[in-house]
């Protein structure tokens, strides 16, 4: 019997081991990534809440230089933590996991050694905004959360505080904003005191009725006198001291190269928000290469819709037709509407799997819209009873033609940012820092690339929707020239303007917002683009490759399935699907 044991156990020893090490190694990772998150959580309290952190939703995040230079030594901590874990006899996504955390973290600490938060002001928004986004996106079910919506006020005096000496290092090192982006701040700024205190009333608006009548109104007056005595001073504070000291500071040219130590921050900017290795350079060189294609295919639907006139009169055409424009913004609302209920209905026919959480559609509040993009996208949070929201942009009718609609509402809603965001957030075997990636190249991608499957959902019936399309896919090419035009190659306004104007059917309104968006957030914008044509050509080679077999279905679940991850992950794991499915065939 011993015998048979000790014979029986050395064959299991002997078979076992690589299992056994990889045990050994998925636990040792498996420690180290939820030591991280926890540290992670502790820095990012919104994220945090949203994933159902009650004591995180009483909380805002550390801003300070002294709270990023606390968490970059942390930071270094865990990164030898990973360097130090085994790697034989991982699965397959334990490595993506080890690999993409230590890229994280390098990311993160590289970022903060550049010191991004001395730049804390953007096109039309800034720290002094972040109560705003809350206040909006803040449910009330029970008196718990009431009381957690007066400890986040109660916070809110601080965040400004760290606001006001971030913007003041920015100045003192010569990091500051054009004075462009900064005169829009400031507009924004201003229209918020006569509006601040309805906005951060709003999540106490409307409570449930198992919170009694008098207790409401109590929560009302106590949130009220917070506004009253504590923030209101510091929102008046933030418009004297962008006034007076701020816009004088302003730096006198708009590209960030222009900043000390600028080319370093753009390079940063170019790899972290398109995932690649690509160079200012190439990616100029793209958006040329991209503006030429697209163009040639916006002079096949206007020959389409029958216009008898060159490209510059067509253009006239569209920004001028009263046919194309919603005369009041509910025609406007119930145009976005009736597109995202048609695309509703096309989803099952492109997705095996759809996301649980519904969203909404609402009207960008008036005192953020002039400054604000046409239209975006803000998620929703299934723990806090919360759905995603397609924001639109109800100003300037006269700028907003019907014709992008279609497009614009697969980006920001379905199946663009709504599908893909709620996706990764119902992903539970993933890793808390997987769920909540946001790799600019991925998000913005998708949704891009959702503008295209409008084509396959039938969305676009008209001549007019396609160019409309084919105006908004211009518009991404163009940002490939015009934010490296700025801030590589020193361009002011007007040459980045040209690209737009020359090849778009965006109103000069709209071309004006965009272009200081770029100014004030560099890189940015080259995401969408980058990320677009990875995934169209992933798509291009899984026909090619499995050709009848190809189920497209099965091929974007597969592209949903890891979360928003860079590009060459993204690459690799689609790589290996199309393999797989090969191998099944056989």
């Amino acid at each position: 019997m011993i015998r048979t044991i000790a014979v029986c156990t050395a064959v299991f020893l002997t078979a076992a081991t690589p299992a056994l090490a990889q045990q050994r190694s998925n636990r040792a990772l498996a420690t180290v990534i939820t030591a991280y998150e926890q540290t992670a959580r502790r820095y990012d309290p919104i994220t945090s809440a949203s994933e159902g952190d009650r004591a995180a939703l009483r909380l805002l995040p550390d801003t300070s230089r002294e709270g990023e230079l606390a968490f970059r030594a942390e930071l270094v901590a865990f990164k030898a933590r990973l360097e130090r874990t085994p790697t034989r006899g991982l699965s397959e996504e334990d490595a993506l996991n080890r690999s993409y955390l230590m890229r994280v973290i390098d990311q993160s600490i590289e970022g903060i050694d550049l010191d991004f938060g001395r730049a804390p002001i953007g096109n039309g928004d800034g720290f002094f905004t972040a109560g705003d986004y809350l206040a909006y996106t803040t449910p009330i079910q029970s008196g718990d959360d009431a009381e957690a919506w007066l400890a986040r006020l109660e916070a809110l005096p601080n965040y400004y505080q760290q606001g006001f000496a971030n913007a003041r290092r920015g100045i003192q090192t010569g990091y500051t904003q054009p004075r462009i982006v900064v005169e829009r701040a400031l507009d924004t700024a201003r229209a918020q005191v006569g509006s601040l205190e309805a906005t951060l009333l709003t999540p106490l608006a409307s409570m449930p009725s198992n919170i009694p009548a008098a207790q409401q109104e109590q929560y009302r007056e106590r949130a009220r006198a917070i506004i009253r005595d504590r923030i209101m001073p510091l929102q008046r504070e933030t418009v004297a001291f962008i006034e007076n000291e701020y816009l004088p500071a302003a730096r006198p040219q708009l590209g960030l190269r222009s900043v000390p130590g600028g080319a370093d921050l753009y390079r940063y900017l170019v790899r972290s928000y398109t995932t690649t290795d690509m160079t200012p350079e190439q990616i100029n060189e793209l958006g040329n290469h991209e503006v030429a294609r697209i163009r040639a295919l916006m002079e096949q639907e206007i020959r389409a819709s029958g216009f008898r006139g060159d490209f510059a009169a067509f253009q006239r055409f569209l920004r001028t037709d009263r046919q194309f424009y919603a005369q009041t913004p509910d025609e406007l609302i119930r145009y976005a509407s009736e597109i995202a209920k048609r695309a509703d209905g096309q989803l099952p026919r492109l997705f095996g799997t759809l996301p649980r959480l519904s969203y909404g559609i609402r009207v960008i509040p008036a005192e953020q819209a002039e400054g604000s993009t046409t239209a975006y996208y803000t998620q929703g949070s299934a723990a806090l009873g919360q759905s995603g929201t397609y924001w639109v942009n109800t100003t300037r009718l006269d700028q907003r033609p019907l014709y992008e609609l279609p497009a614009l509402t697969v980006h920001e809603a379905m199946p663009g940012h709504h599908l893909q965001i709620s996706r990764a957030q119902e992903l539970g075997e993933l890793p808390y820092f997987r769920r909540n990636a946001f790799e600019t190249a991925f998000v913005e991608g998708w949704g891009l690339y959702s503008e295209s499957l409008g084509e396959d959902m039938g969305l676009y019936r008209t001549p007019y929707e396609r160019f409309g399309r084919l105006s908004y896919e211009m518009w991404r090419a163009c940002r490939l020239v015009a934010d490296t035009g700025i801030h590589w190659l020193g361009w002011d306004i007007e040459q980045a303007r040209r690209c737009f104007t020359d090849n778009t059917a965006l109103s000069p309104h709209n071309i004006q917002t965009e272009l200081e968006r770029y100014i004030a957030t560099p890189g940015q914008a080259l995401a969408y683009k980058i990320g677009e044509l990875t995934m169209q050509r992933l798509r291009r080679e899984a026909t090619q490759a499995l050709g009848d077999r190809f189920d497209i279905r099965a091929f974007h679940d597969e592209l949903l399935s890891a979360g928003a991850v860079p590009m060459d992950v993204l690459e690799a794991r689609m790589h290996r699907w199309v393999q797989r499915q090969q191998a099944a065939e056989h």
